[in-house]
């Protein structure tokens, strides 16, 4: 099964198909991954990709797009699918009439390279998305942990860890309570006195809590704790450790490959379940949503017909986010959900204010959403 499955649909040309094959070789280039690892599929009669893999589509529609039968090759409900048209006055031509009420990308504005990268962003890809948190006891693991920051910063991830990323001055324990709900994986370094700590073992617990995806990299002899039987596993031998402290480069690389699978896994799940919260919320206020576009923003319609840009957003939301989506949403009133808990006090209330400040949007909690919307228009 690949990490990373996308699709390019529709009619495009010869040119512009060569053009994506050389862009996804660059990206496999670029994230050190194997052949099999991202996917991609020209023009299929079927495209159901696993849902514990990460996958987005294009939609190049061409003259004859505008006939195109996309449901009966993905489901743009599930499945982000991006329209691509050649310029804005040729939408109805070239778009099919169930796609056209996500925002089009114009390939007379854009070059290809902007429109890979918005393939990129709904599956998680780019750099900014995949991040890390390192959890280990500083009496047991530091060496390792110090190495493992620098491998994984090297190979593009942004990792938290302790000593690095918290500067002084701060409340350091909601400081990282807030950096643990902004990651994809945590890193769990398996030292035999792990869970001796408060402060590890609370970090384990929390990541469960907030369906974070855990790789636990387990010591040589150590028991493993009956409280990871979830988690996935990297074990270490004793001929996996140098002199001084650290580990050998095989090791280190088979912890970064299986590190990736575990973050596309778990984004891929984390992903889908908050789409699947929007859509419960908005279906038991007997609402519906119409489709799923860039970004994996949901296009949706209240009872009373209202029609809003719904943007479904892991980790800590920021400005960018809000920004992001109301270029993504047009016209449309949106909104941005996401799972708060973890989050400090102060950046909810930030969130609030920006809101407040900002025509047309609004933050919605994963736990509020269906009676958020269902007073959409009484608030």
């Amino acid at each position: 099964m690949s990490l990373y499955e996308l699709a390019v649909l529709g009619h495009p040309t010869e040119a512009q198909i060569q053009e994506l094959q050389r862009l996804v070789a660059q990206v496999q280039d670029q994230f050190g991954f194997g052949s099999d690892e991202i996917a991609l599929q020209i023009c299929p009669a079927s495209f159901r990709p696993n849902r514990r893999s990460c996958a987005a589509a294009l939609f190049i529609g061409g003259a004859a797009g505008a006939s195109f039968e996309i449901t009966a090759v993905v489901d743009p409900k599930i499945v982000p699918v991006l329209p691509v048209v050649s310029s804005e006055k040729l939408v109805s031509a070239e778009v099919p009439p169930s796609l056209r009420a996500l925002n089009c990308i114009f390939l007379d504005q854009v070059p290809m390279e902007r429109l890979f990268s918005a393939l990129l962003e709904c599956v998680g890809l780019l750099p900014r998305q995949r991040r890390v948190f390192l959890s280990y006891r500083r009496v047991e693991s530091t060496a390792v942990a110090v190495q493992l920051f620098a491998e994984l910063s090297a190979r593009q991830f942004d990792v938290f860890l302790d000593t690095h990323s918290i500067s002084a001055g701060v409340d350091f324990q909601e400081q990282l309570w807030h950096q643990l709900s902004d990651v994809d994986v945590l890193l769990m370094l398996e030292s035999p006195q792990y869970f001796a700590s408060r402060w590890t073992d609370a970090e384990y617990g929390r990541a469960l809590a907030k369906g974070i995806g855990v790789l636990r990299v387990q010591w040589p002899d150590t028991t493993p704790s009956p409280v990871t039987s979830t988690a996935s596993r990297a074990e270490l031998l004793a001929e996996d450790f140098l002199a001084n402290g650290q580990l050998s480069d095989e090791a280190v690389q088979r912890i970064c490959h299986q590190l990736e699978a575990v973050r596309s896994q778990s984004h891929a799940l984390r992903t889908m379940s908050l789409m699947d919260a929007v859509r419960i919320a908005i279906e038991q206020i007997e609402g519906q949503v119409n489709g799923v576009g860039p970004g994996r923003m949901m296009q949706v319609t209240l009872r009373n017909g209202r029609r809003l840009s719904v943007q479904p957003t892991l980790g800590v939301p920021t400005a960018m986010t809000l920004q992001e989506t109301l270029l993504r949403a047009g016209h449309d009133d949106c909104a941005v959900v996401y799972n708060h808990y973890g989050m400090m006090t102060s950046w909810q209330e930030h969130l609030e204010w920006l809101a407040k400040r900002v025509g047309g949007s609004r933050w919605v909690r994963q736990s509020d959403a269906a009676w958020d919307f269902a007073g959409w228009d009484a608030i």
